[in-house]
């Protein structure tokens, strides 16, 4: 779901401690301009720290942005290219809780919506942001929809990508996109998701032509220099399978985890549609039909599908996917100028 990884009432916070650190540049690598950061911070939540990084001055320019990645249990990696962003606004990204460059205390006892909710809003305040934008995509559409509706005062906007916020419209999704596969193909995965699976060699190769038609098109560009500095500097421990697979399950059709009866699709009643954009690919797992609906319970919200992208479209079609979130922004902060 929401990411894919190979190879949730809110208790007090912490007091919260944002320490920075000198990141020099990668020696003799011209390509790393955007993987150094302008600081990086460790910020003390419940269960741990969690690791952020800041491009960009917060408190100079328009409202900053925060992304949030998937998984659960995934990282910020995916999202470096934004970092371009940052010549118009201070951009953070952060690796949750038992992933990435964050501590890694692996109790599930850490791993519910409200405690990473909650993580957001200590980076907020430790970071002394008043506003800004939340960019989630996949699994962190769910947390920006959620952070939106218990933060609003400090929600410039809410972008709801590859957009995951109900385990029941995602598994109905999946479902149909399964039927579209070739019959074979189709016939494969379903033989998988039974009780007596075949082996491997059936099961992968069905796996992979899911995501090269849903989440990994075979046109995607080659990382640029810039985006293999930037993984080399922040891999980190990468993403976490077990969060994963405690949360969600050991696959994308099937939902088995702690998140299988979640649904936050009341949510979006209770906020400002008019501050809420939902963004999907043209091949996204999420699919567009189904993100019309959530539209359609968001009123005044906007839709905008990145053509020929799938769920992984930010790194596929990098200039659309900047160009919309840049534009959105863009609006926002000239709406919050004149109100």
């Amino acid at each position: 779901m929401i990411c894919r990884i190979l190879a949730a009432a809110a208790l007090a916070l912490l007091p919260f401690a944002a320490q920075a650190q000198d990141t020099g540049a990668l020696p003799d690598d011209p390509a790393a301009d955007w993987s150094v950061a302008t600081s990086e911070h460790r910020v003390s939540v419940e269960g741990g720290k969690v690791w952020a990084r800041v491009n960009g001055v917060i408190g100079e320019g328009p409202t900053p942005v925060i992304i949030i990645h998937g998984g659960p249990g995934g990282t910020h990696l995916g999202f470096g290219g934004l970092l371009s962003l940052a010549d118009q606004r201070a951009v953070i990204l952060y690796d949750q809780l038992d992933s990435g460059m964050s501590d890694r205390p692996e109790n599930p006892a850490n791993w519910r919506v409200e405690r990473f909710v909650a993580e957001l809003e200590a980076i907020r305040q430790s970071l002394g942001v008043e506003r800004w934008h939340v960019i989630g995509h996949s699994w962190g559409s769910a947390l920006a929809l959620e952070y939106a509706a218990a933060y609003p005062q400090h929600t410039a906007s809410a972008v709801l990508s590859g957009t995951f916020i109900s385990t029941p419209h995602w598994i109905t999704g999946t479902n149909l996109l399964i039927r579209d596969l070739p019959d074979e193909v189709a016939a494969a995965i379903r033989a998988c998701e039974s009780r007596t699976p075949p082996g491997p060699d059936v099961c992968e190769p069905a796996t992979a032509a899911f995501y090269a038609a849903y989440n990994g098109r075979p046109d995607r560009p080659a990382p640029s220099p810039e985006a293999v500095a930037f993984r080399q500097r922040y891999r980190g421990k990468g993403g976490n399978a077990v969060v994963y697979n405690t949360m969600w399950g050991p696959t994308e059709f099937r939902a088995s985890g702690s998140l299988a009866n979640y649904d936050a699709t009341p949510l979006l009643s209770r906020i400002d549609g008019s501050r809420v954009l939902f963004v999907v690919g043209q091949y996204d797992e999420a699919r567009i039909d189904t993100v019309q609906d959530f539209v359609a319970l968001t009123p005044g919200a906007e839709l905008a599908v990145v053509p020929g992208g799938s769920h992984a479209f930010i790194g596929e079609r990098p200039a659309v996917a900047e160009a919309i979130y840049r534009d959105w922004m863009m609006r926002i902060d000239a709406r919050e100028t004149t109100e």
